[in-house]
């Protein structure tokens, strides 16, 4: 059984730019997926790295909040890195991505590729 957790709907929020670039990528996929997974991983020179992977359903214990169109999913231990994240996507001439507001981030890198808490 599938465990959703509601109190992630306050937690975790897209700008209406990640969301519909999100949308867009996931109707790239051309079906195969419904889901995007954001999580933290061990890595970088700070000590953890964000990772946004295509799911096309929720694991056992992930944290769901649904959007139009596609869900996002987050696995407990990575949630405790997340909470009140705010993912945005940014358009720009020399280069366009998603950029995290992390509330739990204690500092970064120099080249802010990675993070810690």
């Amino acid at each position: 059984m599938k465990e959703e957790h509601s109190n992630l709907l306050a937690d975790i929020n897209l700008t209406a730019a990640a969301q519909r670039r999100l949308q867009a990528a996931i109707a790239e996929q051309g079906g195969a997926c419904n889901g995007v997974r954001i999580s933290v991983k061990p890595g970088g020179c700070s000590g953890f790295e964000y990772v946004m992977d295509f799911d096309a359903e929720p694991q056992s214990g992930d944290y769901v909040r649904q959007f139009d169109g596609f869900s996002v999913y987050i696995d407990a231990s990575s949630y405790q890195a997340l909470e009140g994240l705010v993912l945005d996507y940014e358009e720009g001439m020399l280069a366009s991505g998603f950029s995290f507001s992390n509330p739990n981030k204690k500092g970064e890198c120099g080249c802010g590729a990675s993070f810690y808490v």
